[in-house]
């Protein structure tokens, strides 16, 4: 680890970031541990730890704990769509239906409910204004969504049938069987919601690839990387280093949710989830940053090329919309911040102003369900990475908005 000067930061107000982090969210109960890891000009410039892995245990937190990583998995099956996007075997602009042929007469929701599932005929639908395409998956604007929203008849039909359930029969590929009976929720391009969709993108990766998508992703990017500790499932030899996950409950703040001896991610899934199914270490997770902030190489290893990297930094939502404007009333989303479009699997800063926070215009970030996060700020040579493990915290969105004042206002030098 370098000098925090070195990297442009003042130690000083380092010092604040992790002290702030502690009392605010730690020392107060809200988190049960976290861990912060700065890199910056080719250096981790710092590293912020406090609380505990394991409350129940007695088990201090420590850099190399795994944690369960949730939605900033859809990064990295972004990055590995775009790995096969290099090799010419699929386009963003391709038509979803060329490569799932069972999707080319998907229409939009008109009426119908999830208890009268059974039949086709139980849907009523309307055409979609165009096809869907790849790039709709790779920027939640495909018309799909989460069960978990609870917010539409179509989405109650996804908890039904378990759509993208890490332990659903079948996997991947009944995944994409039964989202073929299933309605759109919008026609494809024409709004912004949630969705399984980065889970599809994994399906995808998977057909054209010839492998299973935990194969390609170990074989073509955690090992190169040398991610070691990053997989779908956390081994029994390495339960010692594995985090407990907590929820937020009316009744406790901190209720334990998933005990890292024997809960759900101690086994290999039925379903290989490229939106939400990852577990890993700070330091496996700020490897796969580095490659991106690299330009798509890491000690010698190219996964991508600098151009297809560049394109994470841009805004693909249609006509430069941002999330705000486009995701209907009660939807979901990693970021709460207005000034946000949608890049390939991940956020991107499109109006610094809008955002209300310091930060760089082309800089790509996303969280977890269990309050992780990350950023990547090309121009200011900067990656953040922030792990903690708890559920439907309140917290979860201004903790991240904390981090990033602080990670910014300790800055001496900026490079943008």
């Amino acid at each position: 680890m370098t000098s925090p000067s070195a990297a442009g930061f003042s130690p000083e107000r380092l010092a604040r970031l992790d002290d702030v982090m502690r009392t605010r969210y730690v020392d107060s109960g809200r988190l049960p541990g976290i861990l912060t890891l700065i890199y910056r000009n080719g250096q981790l410039a710092h590293t912020g730890m406090a609380g505990q892995i394991d409350r129940e245990r007695g088990a201090k937190m420590r850099e190399d704990a795994i944690f369960r990583i949730y939605s900033m998995s859809k990064p990295i099956t972004a990055v590995a769509l775009m790995m096969l996007v290099e090799e010419g075997l699929i386009g963003l602009d391709d038509e979803v239906a060329t490569h799932i042929p069972s999707w080319r007469n998907l229409g939009v929701y008109a009426t119908g409910v999830a208890s009268l599932l059974g039949g086709s005929g139980q849907w009523i639908t309307t055409p979609v204004q165009r096809p869907m395409k790849v790039i709709d998956l790779a920027t939640h604007t495909a018309g799909l969504t989460y069960g978990f929203l609870n917010r539409t008849a179509v989405d109650a039909a996804y908890r039904k049938l378990d759509i993208a359930g890490f332990q659903a029969e079948g996997g991947l590929d009944t995944m994409v069987e039964n989202l073929a009976g299933l309605p759109l929720e919008f026609s494809p391009g024409t709004a912004w919601n949630y969705s399984v969709s980065i889970d599809v993108l994994g399906y995808l990766v998977q057909k054209l690839s010839g492998m299973s998508f935990g194969e390609f992703l170990r074989t073509r990017l955690f090992e190169p990387l040398g991610m070691t500790d990053t997989a779908f499932f956390c081994p029994e030899e390495k339960r010692d280093r594995f985090a407990a996950c907590y929820m937020q409950t009316p009744n406790a703040p901190l209720a334990l949710q998933d005990d890292p001896q024997g809960g759900m991610f101690t086994q290999p899934p039925k379903l290989e989830s490229g939106g939400g199914g990852l577990v890993s270490t700070a330091h496996d997770y700020l490897r796969f940053c580095r490659m991106m902030l690299n330009g798509g190489t890491l000690d010698g290893v190219q996964i991508l090329s600098p151009k297809t990297v560049a394109l994470f930094s841009l805004n693909h939502l249609p006509n430069n919309g941002q999330i705000a404007a486009l995701a209907p009333p009660g939807s979901f989303s990693e970021s709460g911040y207005a000034g946000v479009g949608f890049s390939l699997g991940c956020g991107v800063n499109v109006d610094v102003a809008g955002t209300r926070l310091p930060g760089t215009l082309g800089e790509y970030f996303w969280g977890g369900a269990a309050a992780t996060a990350f950023w990547i700020d090309p121009k200011e040579k900067l990656t953040v990475v922030f792990m903690t493990q708890v559920l439907a915290s309140d917290v979860r969105l201004t903790l991240r908005r904390d981090l990033r004042t602080l990670v910014y206002s300790a800055m001496t030098e900026s490079y943008a």
